[in-house]
Parts: structure tokens; sequence; C-alpha cells
């Protein structure tokens, strides 16, 4: 196929329009076009009042020789694809199925990957099923009571599950992961867009019934799954991994399994295995990471500012992407920005808050939602621990619940800065002047589009000082190219702490921990940072895996040593 890139069209363009502008480029007739895919789509948006769409196309042709010799441009060339290969698998012997820990983006296509070439993996999570879940989740906003292991950070899925289910990613991809990883979302539900959109996502409502159907062909290739099922301990013979120890929920029953490879791919929220690790052996470090704020803007007002008035009416709901760095030496940015979405309470701990950010599959709420972080790395930490920032963050957690009252406490950002406690929402309405954005109108007050129970609270008290002042600085900074971005009636819903794991489990070329037969993977690992890069780590560690040993084409649960107990689950 030849491929055309750059080309644009404005944004109502038809289908019969972009087919002449394929001809007119290629100089054939249109009926000539025997059929195109489109290979990226994004937005051109710098112009407002000629906002465009902007395309790769691959085109078939007759006498595709023959159209490249005759068209003289740089953007016309032969399409070539990387074409995403699994390894030939290796010679060593797995005697027992490999095992899964977590059942996130990484787990979840490291299983898949396993199960579709014969390797029957086991996948524990510490969670519910997605089904199971949901309704917890559900009731904890609800009646703001926690289940420490079924809520927005555990259970099937991982934390990116209520989220905006965002599949952009900046990890070069010379592999072609990326291109199987949103192949497999789009053969399990997924909508077919997302595999050209510049910034695709799926959005969490749809989301959930890809993890499910996933689920379920795993199983069909003859994975199992251990739900409500935590890793508590590992055994080793001669430097190897030889058993893994698990409790599960149901009954508190211990759980044995023997297996000469696990990946660890347990999210960035699994403190207490982290401790676990610590006390093994486990080569860990300190990792630098973010925290901040949830902001909440007008999405009528974040529009009109990406697109321009024409284009804020035709487009859908705008993202951005903002970052600054400050004199003190830290950078401030926005992160996991959830476009028509909610500020969701993330908490997973009793007596601690955490909030994200989702959005549903049509992002039309009215709201624009966004992480504001600041950037903090081991050195601000106390101790020289690998878990410091751990603490770190749990301490910031805990203060969050005490200022909020068991609530996600929330403030304005104008009161932020003076240092006094919100009494209410605001109108958010911009200057008029000429050429001015117009973010709102009429007397309607701009209030929080929250997932869970939320009261005004002292925020200005949570962070240390250099913190609190990087995310002001920010917060203006961020002001010069977006107009308005630091109203005083922006609404700040806190703490946002857990944007990525603040440790590393070191691993070596082979991506094995330095106890052999163990893979760290993923974000909690500290080697991904959203969904598609945990999804390509995963995938990364499966071809590590298969590489390395032979699989099996029969479903190994029965002659595996793993001996399920009253109780558990076997998917």
């Amino acid at each position: 196929m030849i491929r055309i890139q750059q080309l644009k069209l404005p944004i109502t363009h038809t289908e019969e329009q972009l087919r002449g502008k394929i001809a007119k480029i290629l100089r054939i007739q249109a009926r000539e076009v025997l059929g195109y895919q489109i290979r990226r789509q994004s937005i051109d948006a710098r112009k407002k009042r000629e906002v465009s769409f902007v395309y790769t196309i691959d085109v078939a042709v007759e006498k595709e020789g023959a159209a490249l010799r005759r068209v003289k441009n740089k953007q016309v060339s032969l399409a070539e694809d990387v074409v995403y290969q699994f390894p030939k698998e290796g010679e060593g012997e797995l005697r027992h199925s490999p095992v899964v820990v977590g059942s996130g983006p990484a787990g979840l296509f490291c299983a898949y990957l396993l199960a579709e070439h014969g390797y029957c993996p086991i996948i524990l999570e510490r969670g519910k099923d997605i089904e199971a879940r949901t309704r917890d989740v559900e009731r904890f906003w609800e009646e703001n009571r926690l289940d420490a292991r079924s809520n927005v950070q555990f259970g099937e899925g991982g934390a990116g599950t209520f989220s905006d289910g965002k599949l952009n990613t900046l990890v070069k991809d010379v592999k072609g992961r990326n291109r199987k990883a949103l192949e497999v979302f789009i053969r399990h539900g997924a909508p077919e867009s997302i595999a050209y959109q510049n910034k695709p996502h799926i959005g969490t409502d749809i989301l959930k019934g890809v993890i499910a159907d996933m689920r379920r062909q795993i199983q069909e290739w003859g994975g199992a799954y251990l739900f409500e099922t935590c890793l508590t301990g590992m055994e080793f013979q001669g430097g190897r991994l030889s058993a893994l120890e698990c409790e599960c929920q149901k009954g508190k029953k211990k759980l044995r399994i023997e297996a000469e490879a696990a990946v660890l791919a347990i999210g960035h929220s699994a403190r207490d295995t982290f401790g676990m690790l610590l006390e093994k052996g486990f080569e860990m470090e300190a990792k630098s990471f973010a925290v901040g704020l949830r902001v909440e803007h007008p999405q009528s007002m974040v529009n009109e500012i990406q697109y321009g008035k024409e284009g804020a009416g035709l487009l859908p709901a705008a993202p951005y992407k903002l970052t600054a760095n400050l004199d003190n030496g830290r950078s401030v940015y926005s992160f996991c920005m959830c476009p028509g979405g909610f500020v969701v309470n993330a908490s997973s701990e009793e007596k601690g808050i955490a909030v994200n950010g989702m959005s549903y599959s049509k992002r039309d709420g009215d709201n624009a939602n966004s992480a504001i972080i600041v950037s903090v790395a081991p050195e601000d930490f106390e101790g020289d621990s690998p878990l410091r920032g751990v603490q770190f963050q749990r301490e910031l957690e805990e203060r969050a619940y005490r200022l909020g009252n068991g609530c996600v406490p929330q403030q304005l950002f104008g009161d932020f800065e003076r240092g006094q406690v919100s009494k209410g929402y605001g109108k958010f309405i911009l200057p008029q002047k000429d050429g001015d954005l117009d973010a709102r109108k009429g007397n309607e007050m701009f209030t929080s589009a929250v997932k869970g129970h939320h009261s005004f609270a002292p925020l200005h008290r949570l962070f240390p000082k250099e913190i609190t002042e990087s995310f002001i600085q920010g917060m203006h900074k961020f002001a010069d190219y977006m107009p308005g971005f630091d109203h005083p009636d922006v609404i700040l819903s806190g703490v946002e702490s857990r944007t990525s794991s603040p440790v590393r489990i070191t691993r070596d070329e082979c991506l094995e921990s330095n106890w052999k037969g163990v893979y760290p993977c993923g974000e909690g690992a500290g080697y991904a940072g959203g969904i598609m890069s945990a999804a390509m780590d995963g995938m990364k560690v499966a071809e590590a895996i298969a590489a390395k040993y032979k699989g099996g084409k029969q479903a190994s649960w029965q002659k595996s040593p793993l001996k399920p107990v009253q109780g558990a689950r076997k998917g």
C-alpha cells in the first residue's frame, strides 16, 4: 500500500472529500482508489479559524510502483509497518505454570500473551473480578466505606480501570508492541478508532467490558485466575524461586504455589507487598515521582482555548498537556488529564485519602480535570530506606484524610493562595474584553464533578512549603498558555499521590530480579507510567519468559502442585 502523511482537511470534511484529496495527491481518479486505511488522525488547532484534521493514510491502488514513480511528494511513500513477532520458545523446562501477580495492564497483557502461546499462566489478584469490584467502588463512593482489598487501586484491571483509559504513550515502539496491544483491545470490544487516533482513549465504561472479555479469552486458552488472593511470601532454593505463599481472603486460607517463574505486576499501591519483598532481600531503590492536587475547570473553557469558538462546537472534549520548570529546580506538570470527567476518591488504605481522575467514553461531563503535580525526589524524604517515598505518600494521604474529616478535601485556588478555607463554590466568570475568553455566562455556580464524599478544607496545609509554592507558581505559569487556568474559582481536590511508583525493583538484562525466576514488571515495579507503557512492559516480560522456556499446549492447572483451598476461585 502507499502511505500518505500530513494529509490535511477541514474538521467538517466528508468521506467523498477525503477520497478526492487522496486521488489528487496521487494524481489519479477517485475511482482508482481501491481502498484506504486511516493510520493516524490528529487535530491541528494552531490557527483557531482553520482547525483541521491531519491524517496518515495507507491507500490501495493498482500499479503501486507506477503511482509512486509518478508522484513527487516527500509525504508519499511505500507503507512499511513493524509487525509484532512473539519470540520462538526457549529450551528450558517449565514444570509448573508461570504465575502472574496482579491483573492490571502489565499483568493482564503478560498473562494474555503467555496464555495465547500455550504457557497456561495462573493469575493472582488480591482484589475482586471487575464486576464485583465495580459494585464495591460505587458503594464506596456512595457510602464512604472503604474495602481495602477491592477499590479504585486494587482489583481486576488495576488502577487504570477507573481512569480515562488513555492509551497514548511516549515509549518508543520498535517491536510493534503498541500496535499489538491496541489490536488486542479492539478484538475485545474497544472502538476501532483507538488504532489511529493521536491520543486514543477507551473510557472507564467500555474498558471494564474489554478487561472482562480478555479474562475470558485467557481462561479459554488455559489460564486460571485466583481472585481475592494476595501474595504474602516467597520461597527460594539456590537463589531461584521455588514457590509463592498466598492468602485467600475467603476464609483466610493459606495457599502455596510451586513455580519456577513469577511476574511481579503488583501495581504502584501494593505497599505491603513492597515491604515483604524488601524483607526477602529483593534489590530495590527509591525513585522520583510527583505529588499534587486535582484541578477542575469548565470543559467549555478548555475547548475554546484549544480549538477556538468554531472548533469547540464541532470537536470532542479537548485535552491539554502543560509543563513548567521552576527556578527552584522542580518541575510542575499536568498528569492524567480527563476531559469531561470526574475527580474520584481513589483511596486504598484506611484513614488515608488519595484522588484520581476518570472519564467515560463520551467525555461529555461539564468539567475538565487534571492532576497538577510537583516533582519530588528521594532526597526529599527522610531516611535511606528504598521505601521512604512510600512513607512520604502515606503521610500526605493521612493528612488529607484528617483535613477533610474522612472526605476528599477541596478548596478554591484563590483561597488556597490566601490560606483560607473556602465557604462555597464560585461562578468562574472571566473578564469580558475584546478577544477575551467567555468561560461561563449567567449566574450558575461552577461546582465540582466528584465521585465520593467531599468537603471544604484547608488544603494549603497539606504539603511542605516548597511544594505548595511550586504548585502555585505552576498554576500561574500555565495561565500564560491557557488564560483563566489560575482563576480563583478553580476547584482543587487532594491529594494526588499515586502518580507513579515511588520504588523500583531492579532487574537484569533478562528482566529478572536478583532472585532468579522473579520478573519485576510494569508500573509498580518502576518500569512504566500509564496503561500502554505498562501493557508493553508486560508483553516484554512475557517474551522474556517464552524465550527461556518451552510452552505447553494443555492447561497445567490439574497437573500443577498448586493446591486450591476452599473459597479460592479457578477463574
